[in-house]
Formats: structure tokens, C-alpha cells, sequence
């Protein structure tokens, strides 16, 4: 789930908690364009305090002033679509007529968001399924492919960290990464049996092992929704990662360093057994050529290269590292 929703789970659970009566909002349903997708959440509080994002903030003002015009007076979970004609949707603010239908359900203690947020702080993927006519949720196991369903009686929503990070080694660059991946949703796990490197590591919500990375790789059971980082620069570290990954689904597979070096690694893993097609999926130098030089940089160059693989989508060569390293040489050796 994304780490935005997440926070609306844990405000909503303090809100109940402190006595006051909250609205939770899920996006069920889209046509046309939409600016959050389905299973996007928002709270909004008796006082029309709101947090999370249905919408690019109209839909948002339009419950926030309801709620204060109105009151929250809501016995049972309903339905609200907004944005059905060419006005509404310029009214709220809707791109290109897009079209979003919300489940509003009043939380009370048989909402269970509290046993929500165990279940999700435990690392574990779960359905929460939401009865319109009770008003009682249940828990479920979850699979990572699972998604929202809604039927007009019976609403459910997945929970928890869709997304596995195995980064190798625990440098500055790690850090950064590491932090800003649990932004986007990874549960992020950090490799590296260098204790002059582990010993000052002080990242929260981010599980550092200092177990070799090929045995770290093979604990893991690396699926379709894995991405694998290498950091160390170091073969003896970086390549026992990459030989687990490659033979694994993981969707992503990365390694840092530059594109002689990438070279040379992908000459040494042919001593493995692995196919060339194995080492092809190989992504090195990682990263979007956008110019970084500092930490935060390169790690935002990195994540973008990632999400835009997970997200299917073809980024053309020009934008690669490698491609844009390669001008750069070439456009110095034709001033020579």
C-alpha cells in the first residue's frame, strides 16, 4: 500500500482513540483520468481536519465543507460519485472528465484499524474486507497480486508492503535509497557483513542483516516484486548478490559503478551459472542520467529507473546513464 495511505490508517486510529468520530474515504472506483488510483484513502475528522488524497484537492474541499456544513452524522458505509457531468468535473477538478466513486465509511471499533496496523507494522499483506451492511471488517491473508474489489455490498482493500528492496552494502548512498524507498512503499532490507560500515547504521523502519548477500538473496525467495540494488563496489560482495538475483523473477536488478566496471562484471558473471539471457537483465550503470553528482541525487536517479520498470514503462536509451556518459565522451573527444 502506499506509505501516504498508510499514514491515514495510523491518524485515523489516533483520532478514534482521542474519542472523535472520523470518516474513512477509499477510492473504489475511476474513469477517465484520475489523479489518485483505486485504494487511494483519506480521513476526514469530525472537525473537517483531513489527511491523505482522493483527488488533486477539490473533492477534498467539497468533504471537508460538508462535513463542517453538516456535521458527521453518518450511521453506515455508502457510496459518493463525483465528477458524472462535464461540470462537476471542472467543478472538482477532475482531469479531462475523469470520473471517481468513493466508499465513505464511518470508522468505530468494529472497524479493527488498530488490528489493521499490527497486521501491517508485522510486516504481513492483508485484506481487509468491509461489510456495508454491518459495518464490520474482517482480516484476511493477502497475496502481493491481490487487489481492491468492490461489489456494492463488500468492500476489499489490500494492506500492507507490496514491494521488496534488497540493497547490498550500507554506504551514505544507502541510506538515502533506503529512506526514500520506504517513502515509496518497499520494504527495504539492507546487506552487508562490513561491520565498520553496519555499526553507525541508523535508519528506522529498514532491516539491516549482516549475513553474505548470496545467502541474503536466497532467504529472501525473490518473486516478481523484488528489486535488487548492489552498492559495495566490491565484487566479493556485490557479485554474490547479483548471481541469486539474476536466476530469480525480481523485476528489477541493478548494480552500481561505471560502464567499464559494468563490463567487467558482466564478464565475471559469465563464470557463474548463468545464461546470457540471465545477464542481460542485468541494469548497469543504474540510474536516469539526470545530471546527479551528491548522494540524495544519485538515489533519486536510481528510484526513478526502478519505478519506471516496475510501472512497465519503456524509457528510451538516451536516458540511460551509459547512453548519456557515452555523449558526453564523445562530445569531448570532437573538440580535441
Amino acid at each position: 500500500m502506499d506509505s501516504v495511505d498508510l499514514e491515514v490508517l495510523k491518524r485515523s486510529a489516533e483520532w478514534l482513540d482521542a474519542g472523535r468520530r472520523v470518516l474513512l474515504v477509499t477510492v473504489v472506483k475511476t474513469w477517465g483520468s484520475s489523479p489518485r488510483p483505486e485504494g487511494a484513502m483519506l480521513a476526514v475528522r469530525d472537525d473537517g481536519l483531513v489527511v491523505g488524497s482522493v483527488s488533486g484537492g477539490c473533492i477534498e474541499d467539497d468533504l471537508i465543507d460538508r462535513t463542517r456544513r453538516l456535521g458527521m452524522n453518518q450511521t453506515a458505509a455508502e457510496t459518493v460519485t463525483y465528477g458524472v457531468s462535464a461540470d462537476e468535473a471542472r467543478r472538482f477538478g477532475l482531469p479531462c472528465g475523469g470520473t471517481l466513486q468513493l466508499a465513505v465509511e464511518p470508522l468505530t471499533k468494529e472497524s479493527g484499524i488498530r488490528a489493521l496496523l499490527r497486521e501491517i507494522e508485522a510486516g504481513h499483506l492483508v485484506a481487509r474486507r468491509l461489510d456495508f451492511l454491518t459495518g464490520e471488517a474482517t482480516l484476511h491473508p493477502a497475496r502481493a497480486s491481490d487487489g481492491l474489489a468492490f461489489d456494492g455490498a463488500t468492500l476489499t482493500t489490500i494492506h500492507g508492503p507490496r514491494y521488496r528492496m534488497l540493497v547490498i552494502g550500507a554506504s551514505q548512498l544507502s541510506k538515502y535509497l533506503a529512506q526514500i524507498a520506504v517513502g515509496l512503499d518497499y520494504q527495504v532490507t539492507i546487506c552487508d557483513p562490513r561491520e565498520e560500515y553496519t555499526e553507525t547504521w541508523d535508519i528506522p523502519g529498514v532491516t539491516l542483516v549482516r549475513t553474505m548477500p548470496d545467502d541474503t538473496a536466497k532467504a529472501m525467495r525473490l518473486d516478481e516484486r523484488c528489486a535488487v540494488v548492489a552498492l559495495t563496489h566490491d565484487p566479493k560482495l556485490d557479485d554474490l548478490a547479483l548471481m541469486e538475483a539474476l536466476k530469480s523473477p525480481a523485476f528489477y536488478v541493478g548494480a552500481l559503478g561505471s560502464r567499464a566496471n559494468n563490463d567487467k562484471r558482466r564478464v565475471r558473471l559469465t563464470e557463474f551459472d548463468l545464461t546470457e539471457a540471465q545477464i542481460a537483465r542485468l541494469h548497469g550503470p543504474i540510474g536516469l542520467f539526470i545530471g546527479s553528482r551528491t548522494p540524495p541525487e544519485i538515489a533519486i536517479s536510481i528510484l526513478a529507473e526502478i519505478t519506471a520498470v516496475k510501472n512497465g514503462v519503456a524509457l528510451p536509451e538516451s536516458a540511460s546513464i551509459a547512453a548519456a556518459k557515452a555523449r558526453v565522451a564523445s562530445a569531448a573527444c570532437a573538440t580535441l
